[in-house]
């Protein structure tokens, strides 16, 4: 499980848990007060930050008058989402590209901190937008660093500029004069990471940017190290007006909240954060839809983005049968499958308003089976597609035959389908009035 997964949970859990209550009282608040401290302390958050947090919490909880029409459970959500959201930054940091003209972003940070790999993901991140998207290597000092940037911008279609020897500042404005001849729309330079402290990293960032002139720098922070990374931060807060900060390495580590946390007490702006290994696995950084996620309350807006990016549509109709649990095998095995191209199943269905986590069990078994069932689909007669429940012991060993697949990987298929009818039958029913009901003051 990831840190932002196991944060996310036992935020999530605590937020379920006062819901549950019958009452909410003063002494209800004061528990979802020690939960939030564990939950955060957990995540390696600075002390005097959970404490002062917290405090505000149960102060506003207890304290504030409560709107018409608003539960005490309802307001002492509200609340716990507001202080969270202002805690990590209210507003999101803008990403500024000017249009019919190159935008140079150069990254810098110390060795170790995922440059190069946020360098490729950046550029997948715009390319997928419809910019044309090119990175210039300035890493001479690391042996490899070019081969291994040019090697992983290979697979996603972005081209590079670099050579294994020469002065960096060189290669930069070789680079940066080549694309923009060609009329790139985003230049990422990366550059080299072999200083291990704050001041060598601020005197390259200086140097470099002489040279390059670029209308953005960004920092690249490791997740990993937690709270340390606040004096990178501030180090680079004071050293540059046009700047940012993409924090990597969120997939891995108990310590990611405890890099956000610092990075954004330094009043740095966070743009994108890197949740996993793979290229695609960037999100830029949306502090009230990040908070929503974490509590359970899914990221609407994040899950639009992803849906839009895969182009899928889904007919107005069918998506309200599908939520009402009304669908044929074909129905979900396709929607399944456009979910698939969106990203992993599990981080998806995070997205969606409820809380609801899909069982660790049925997302395995979906990932791993999608190209089986669609076999075994084809092999049913319409009537079996549209009404599984007529499928008996004798007509799953006909579709096994003709499919060629075992009569378990049937039963496995018409079990999941029942199982997903449950589910999004269970999740109408779990609906409340409570997310309509926290925009009351928006």
């Amino acid at each position: 499980m990831s840190a932002l997964e196991s944060l996310g949970r036992s935020l999530a859990d605590a937020v379920k848990k006062l819901l549950r209550l019958p009452i909410v009282d003063e002494k209800a608040v004061r528990e979802l007060v020690k939960d939030l401290q564990r939950v955060l302390l957990a995540a390696d958050v600075n002390v005097d930050l959970v404490l002062q947090m917290s405090r505000k919490v149960e102060e506003r909880s207890l304290n504030e008058a409560l709107p018409p029409g608003v539960s005490r459970r309802e307001h002492v959500i509200k609340v716990l989402y507001e202080e969270i959201t202002r805690f990590l930054g209210e507003k999101p940091a803008k990403v500024s590209l000017e249009p019919k003209r190159s935008t140079t972003i150069m990254l810098v940070g110390i060795q170790g901190s995922g440059k190069t790999t946020g360098a490729v993901k950046l550029a997948r991140f715009y390319q997928k937008r419809g910019l044309r998207a090119a990175i210039v290597c300035t890493d001479t000092f690391r042996p490899g660093a070019f081969e291994q940037l040019k090697q992983l911008a290979d697979r996603v279609g972005v081209p590079t500029y670099g050579s294994k020897d020469g002065k960096p500042e060189r290669i930069a404005r070789e680079g940066l004069e080549n694309f923009r001849k060609q009329g790139f729309d985003l230049i990422l330079v990366d550059t080299a990471g072999r200083h291990k402290n704050e001041r060598d990293l601020m005197e390259e960032m200086r140097r470099l940017s002489e040279a390059v002139k670029p209308d953005e720098v960004m920092l690249v922070i490791d997740g990993t190290i937690g709270q340390q990374a606040a004096s990178q931060a501030a180090a680079f807060n004071q050293s540059t007006t046009v700047g940012s900060i993409f924090v990597t390495k969120l997939d891995g580590s108990a310590k990611g909240g405890g890099a956000l946390s610092a990075v954004t007490a330094t009043g740095s702006k966070i743009k994108f954060i890197g949740t996993g290994e793979k290229i695609e696995d960037i999100e830029q950084f949306v502090p009230a839809n990040f908070v929503g996620r974490l509590m359970g309350m899914g990221d609407i807006q994040g899950l639009v983005e992803r849906v839009r990016e895969a182009e899928l549509s889904l007919a107005r109709g069918k998506t309200r049968d599908i939520l009402h649990g009304r669908f044929t095998l074909k129905d979900m095995y396709e929607q399944m499958e456009a979910v698939r191209k969106m990203g992993p199943l599990k981080k998806i269905w995070s997205m969606i308003p409820g809380g609801y986590s899909l069982p660790e069990d049925m997302v395995e078994v979906a990932e791993k089976r999608l190209d089986s069932w669609r076999v075994i689909i084809q092999s049913m007669c319409k009537e079996e597609v549209e009404n599984p429940k007529i499928i008996d012991s004798s007509r799953t060993r006909r579709i096994a035959r003709g499919s060629g697949r075992s009569e378990r990987d049937v039963k496995e298929l018409l079990n999941q389908y029942s199982a997903m009818k449950k589910m999004m039958k269970s999740m109408r029913r779990q609906q409340s009035t409570l997310m309509r009901r926290l925009q009351f003051s928006a």
